[in-house]
């Protein structure tokens, strides 16, 4: 049986005790999360959150892309959204990646270098790249609320955030 498959049987458990379709696609706390997809954090536990009070939006390194600026434009215009944390944490995949020997390893399995447009968000600092982010967010003329943007660094080791000034 594949681990889709598994997933499946976890979800008809799942309906068994369902209770969240009175919930309204508005986050209650009027809150966004920008955070990595990497399988150790768990942000609803880390934060204290429910079904239905934040927004969280995932991707490889917590990066804020343009596809997350669309995501959090959507959210503060339809969704009213007035608060972001832009979340990375130590000990991430991308943190030293090097961008070139992974666009060579993909191209190899392939058998065609990716697209030379594509950037994987690679980086060395990680304070620096939770800065950049909100740079990034604070720059871009598509958000509605831009004073209450700040930026984390979750502490894999710990389970604690700290705010990067």
């Amino acid at each position: 049986m594949s681990m889709i498959d598994e997933l499946l049987r976890n979800n008809e458990q799942f309906t068994a005790g369902f209770d969240h379709a009175e919930l309204d696609a508005s986050p209650a706390r009027q809150v966004v999360l920008v955070t990595c997809m990497d399988a150790r954090i768990d942000p609803a536990a880390a934060l204290g959150l429910t079904p239905g009070d934040a927004h969280v939006l995932r991707n490889a390194g917590g990066l804020v892309t343009d596809d997350v600026v669309r995501s959090l434009a959507i959210s503060q215009h339809a969704l009213g959204t007035r608060e972001i944390m832009v979340v990375q944490h130590t000990q991430c995949g991308m943190h030293g990646l090097d961008e070139n020997a992974l666009a060579l390893k993909i191209g190899a399995a392939k058998g065609h270098p990716p697209n030379a447009n594509v950037r994987f968000g690679a980086f060395t600092d990680l304070d620096t790249s939770v800065r950049a982010s909100v740079a990034r967010l604070r720059a871009t003329d598509l958000l509605l609320h831009q004073d209450r943007i700040r930026g984390f660094v979750y502490e894999v080791e710990t389970g604690r955030l700290r705010e990067v000034s």
